[in-house]
């Protein structure tokens, strides 16, 4: 891998036809095949559930126990200090808004749908024991904890974790095809990475589809409940056909404007019922149950983790088990594409805390409050019509658990209205992430892409809907995850792969870097004089001119002399690079580049706070070294002529070294 270099992708049009038609084509062939046959495709999904969840169940559990464990390893091992991305990144978003975004983009209608309805049916039927007792509601939890929790998220942390890194640090485009760049090298740009991303566009959009099913379903259940809309085919339709309009608009806003500021809206409204439903409840037990539930999951989960009941011949693996990690794994390309996209500048280690931790606490959380407060309802308090309530019906299960509480017709418009959003985040960060496999990665494309596959899930689900489909496309949808399982253990392989080359390479410039600087020093002195200038941006350009330029020609044509292939990159002015290159190798790259600072407070004491306002008088300059992995943090402006030299020279040193542990 070209470590730090540009790998140019050899088709840079903004929409990629060899993805683009042939996943749009595929598309409508199968709505058409659920349409025009739904019963046949029903049998044929249906069976291909059947034979993998008879066969491959097994695979399907090892597999996820192995992503969780990589994971968890990488968050807490020495690649957890990796950036996704150069060495100087930040973060573009804080991370309040980040985890919004995670969270609206991960399971947000999900914990809407079944945040009461699942451990209210695994009490009422446990996969073994007696229902409806206290145990049963031990075990519900549990279930329910282990279905939601850390494995769903590492699911999804990986397949961002791949994306990001390849791309933010590598250069590469931001699709799934990247995931195979250590596998089979440029070759992603050709068909294999043609055919990775078709896969992902049409499991992306089915997906998105399904879930819009889900979220229909509920919100017709709420508006119902609020003001006796009818619950049937044409009401949802007509849903669907207004909150795809909104996503619509939100899609011509932007992911910075749309998606963000909706899914800040949509973690503030689902704070605010939570702890409602906390409060309103009996907070004391809740409390005490979430951490029970918690210490029962973390002491369970190795147990549960590989636990196929291959001693108790039961189908519950495949109704639910295998359900959910199929159903997490057909989703991964997409909320995995998504999270990587507004994590980029994080370290790895922030990452996994962020992506596997606090969304997975939230969660948990979530289903204790409203899991446990329906069971409580039914065990103890003989609530038996909401058990009843959601036997027949699982959409309306949040709002028949909703009526047992004051204010219920408001909770249940509240709650109808975060589904709504989440429908529009969903579909919103959706239609943003199959126009960027449809566009070689880029996301800066024209806006009718985007709106034409927003405008896309809303009509698959109506489609799918009008043909009694939805139930036969989930069912493919756990179906395609199959192969998606063997490719992303293949890239996560590759991951670690890349990642220790990164390890070696930033071991290899552990060395003390500003040894160099005392090289252009005459004395004492001059090097003190050097730390407290605080030099103009005037300063800094005549710098590049009379000494780094100069340094880096010399350099150069030493490299040339000596066979080598080097590129000098002169086209800006605040900045200059060389490069040689090393052909299958990992490149060297250095750069020096001018850098505006705010001069600290003893110097320039009434400054203003933003320094995109500052005059050039409150401003110093700083010429700052860049390698391939990023910024080093250090300044070289001042230094002579053979000072540069000798720190490039020592920088390449260090580079062949590298080189040297990787052969």
């Amino acid at each position: 891998m070209r470590g730090g270099s540009t790998i140019k992708d050899p088709n840079p049009a903004k929409l990629n036809p060899f993805v683009f038609y042939p996943a749009a084509g595929m598309i409508l062939l199968i709505l058409l095949f659920s349409v025009l046959t739904p019963e046949l495709a029903d049998e044929s999904f249906q069976s291909v559930q059947s034979a993998i969840i008879a066969n491959g169940s097994w695979f399907y559990v090892l597999a996820v126990a192995a992503i969780l464990i990589t994971v968890l390893y990488l968050g807490f091992s020495r690649y957890g200090s990796i950036k996704l991305g150069p060495d100087h990144a930040s973060p573009d978003y804080t991370r309040i808004t980040w985890f919004s975004m995670l969270f609206s983009a991960g399971m947000g209608i999900g914990l809407m749908f079944f945040g009461v309805a699942e451990p209210v049916m695994h009490f009422l039927a446990p996969p073994v024991g007696e229902p409806a007792t206290v145990e049963a509601a031990r075990e519900a939890m549990k279930i329910t904890f282990f279905h939601w929790g850390l494995h769903a998220w590492a699911i999804y942390a990986v397949v961002a974790l791949i994306l990001a890194f390849f791309a933010y640090r590598h250069n590469l485009p931001l699709t799934l095809r990247s995931a195979l760049y250590p596998m089979i090298g440029e070759r992603i740009y050709g068909p294999i990475g043609h055919v990775v991303d078709i896969f992902a566009v049409i499991g992306t959009l089915f997906g998105v589809a399904t879930s819009l099913g889900y979220g229909v379903a509920q919100v017709n259940a709420g508006l119902n409940y609020l003001f006796e809309l009818p619950v049937g085919t044409m009401p949802q339709v007509l849903l669907i056909v207004g909150i795809t309009g909104l996503a619509v608009v939100s899609v011509t806003t932007g992911l910075d404007k749309g998606i963000r500021r909706l899914s800040e809206l949509n973690m503030l409204l689902a704070v605010l019922l939570l702890l409602f439903v906390l409060f309103s409840g009996s907070t004391v037990f809740l409390l005490q149950a979430y951490v029970q539930n918690t210490g029962a999951y973390l002491s369970d989960i190795v147990d549960k983790t590989f636990n196929l009941f291959a001693y108790e011949k039961t189908d519950w693996i495949g109704g639910w088990t295998v359900f959910y990690w199929g159903w997490w794994l057909s989703w991964a390309p997409f909320v995995g594409l998504f999270i990587a996209r507004v994590s980029r500048g994080r370290t790895i280690r922030e990452f996994v805390m962020g992506v596997l931790l606090v969304p997975t606490g939230f969660t948990l959380m979530w289903m204790t409050f409203f899991g446990n407060s329906a069971i409580d309802l039914i065990l103890n308090q003989g609530v038996a019509s909401l058990a009843e309530m959601v036997q027949e019906d699982v959409a309306i299960a949040l709002f028949a658990f909703l009526e047992q509480f004051p204010a219920s017709s408001f909770l249940s418009l509240l709650a109808t209205l975060m589904v709504v959003v989440f429908f529009v985040t969903s579909s919103d960060s959706g239609s943003m992430v199959v126009d960027m496999l449809c566009s070689n990665g880029r996301n800066d494309t024209a806006l009718w892409q985007r709106v034409f596959w927003a405008s896309s899930e809303g009509v698959v689900a109506i489609v799918l809907l009008l043909a009694g489909g939805l139930g036969a496309l989930q069912t493919m949808a756990i179906a395609s995850a199959l192969p998606f399982t063997i490719v992303l253990l293949i890239a996560t392989y590759g991951l670690i792969k890349a990642l220790s080359i990164d390890v070696h390479k930033r071991d290899s410039l552990q060395n003390s870097q500003l040894s160099t600087a005392s090289m252009g020093a005459k004395n004492w002195r001059e090097r003190l004089q050097t730390i407290m200038d605080f030099p103009s941006q005037e300063v800094g350009q005549r710098f590049l001119k009379t000494v780094a330029i100069p340094a880096f020609r010399e350099v150069s044509e030493e490299l040339r002399n000596r066979q080598l292939d080097v590129e000098l990159n002169q086209s800006r002015e605040d900045r200059i690079s060389l490069k040689v290159i090393h052909g299958d190798e990992v490149d060297f790259m250095y750069e020096i580049r001018l850098r505006a600072h705010v001069r600290p407070a003893f110097v320039q004491p009434d400054q203003e706070a933003d320094p995109d306002k500052l005059s050039d008088e409150k401003l110093y300059y700083r010429a700052e070294v860049h390698l391939g992995e990023g910024g080093q943090d250090y300044d070289v402006l001042g230094w002579s002529r053979e000072a540069v030299i000798g720190d490039i020279i020592d920088q390449y040193h260090k580079h062949m070294h590298f080189l040297h542990v990787l052969r």
